[in-house]
């Protein structure tokens, strides 16, 4: 008996790793120290010294049950994207910049090829939000998960200098709210998806005049990332009061997230485009649109409070990092809680 025969295959570990080297290359920094395979990440914490009061701000999370669509469609090279990304939108959501990521997968058996692949889109997502990849973790769970199944989450760090952190304090009555296009579902509900739609690789490729692609690639789009927009508008010297990412919980949970005592967001629905993927999970699931605005994002995967004065350039700023704003809605004074209209 040996470790292969219990279910571990330690040579197709270190298979992994070497496939997955060229992918995690492209996002060193200039402040990682030593390179992949040592027992820690390293990073150099020189540049923050400059600020005023930093502040280190953490976030981890996972995909859900989204890595199921991405086992059905056996198409791995995105579903890292999300990792990343609904890791980093919390950070920069705070004012912070992400310095570096941490990943982990989980597998029944450990297939190199798609463990590169997955690693590839980690890679991609630190890549969008300028984070390095500087450490991980895949552990064969012969047993535990079926050989062709695996799951994945992430750690990230990030830093703001204490001044500079959006905290929803200075929010008054008259702020406007802009919100960032989304790319779809994300990846958040992905258990109401699949209890509405079949989870079958035919229905998955199967074309949908309504969405303009088949319901897989609809489903499967990676998480936008917002790192650089946010980046985008601190350029423009834009102040920004409060930010929600839209996540889990979708605008009823998220959006109060945002606020302080005394005030309340009033969104208008009609005054942004709702990409088609939420009609159609709405029509073939029968789902309340209630439920639907408190579990998706409905097309908005961010939410910004500025002063009305900052609306333009904000606006400006957000489309030239190449994400698509929308003027949404507004503060008012109030109990504290989000007002759909």
């Amino acid at each position: 008996m040996d470790y292969k025969k219990a279910g571990v295959d330690i040579e197709a570990g270190y298979k992994s790793v070497e496939l997955m080297k060229e992918h995690v290359k492209k996002t060193m920094r200039p402040e990682v120290l030593g390179g992949l395979g040592g027992f820690s990440g390293a990073f150099s914490l020189s540049k923050i010294k400059e600020m005023e009061d930093p502040v280190l701000l953490s976030g981890t999370d996972g995909c859900g049950t989204k890595v199921k669509l991405a086992m059905v469609l056996d198409k791995h090279d995105t579903i890292g994207i999300d990792a990343v990304a609904m890791c980093v939108n919390d950070i920069a959501c705070a004012g912070g910049e992400p310095l570096f990521f941490l990943d982990y997968i989980a597998c029944g058996k450990n297939y190199p090829e798609k463990i590169a692949d997955i690693v590839k889109g980690v890679a991609e997502g630190c890549l969008q939000s300028e984070a390095a990849l500087i450490g991980g973790e895949t552990a064969e769970h012969p047993g535990l998960m079926a050989e062709d199944e695996y799951d994945l989450a992430g750690f990230a760090v990030g830093v703001c200098d204490r001044k500079d952190m959006i905290t929803g304090e200075a929010l008054t009555g008259g702020d406007v709210l802009i919100g960032m296009a989304s790319s779809g579902v994300h990846s958040n509900g992905f258990s109401l998806v699949r209890k509405v739609f079949e989870m079958t690789k035919e229905s998955l490729e199967t074309y949908h005049e309504d969405l303009g692609t088949t319901l897989g690639e609809a489903l499967l789009a990676p998480t936008r990332i917002y790192v650089k927009a946010l980046k985008s508008i601190k350029n423009a010297s834009v102040t920004v009061k409060a930010c929600s990412h839209i996540t889990g919980g979708g605008f009823y949970e998220n959006i109060p997230r945002m606020l302080k005592d005394g005030v309340k967001a009033v969104i208008e629905k009609d005054s942004y485009p709702i990409p088609p993927i939420f009609a159609k999970i709405a029509k073939e699931g029968n789902v309340e649109e209630q439920m639907m605005y408190n579990t998706y994002n409905m097309g908005l995967g961010m939410v910004i409070a500025v002063d009305p004065k900052d609306v333009d350039a904000a606006m400006e700023a957000i489309r030239q990092a190449g994400d698509k704003p929308y003027v949404v809605g507004r503060i008012e004074d109030g109990e504290k809680g989000v007002e759909l209209c």
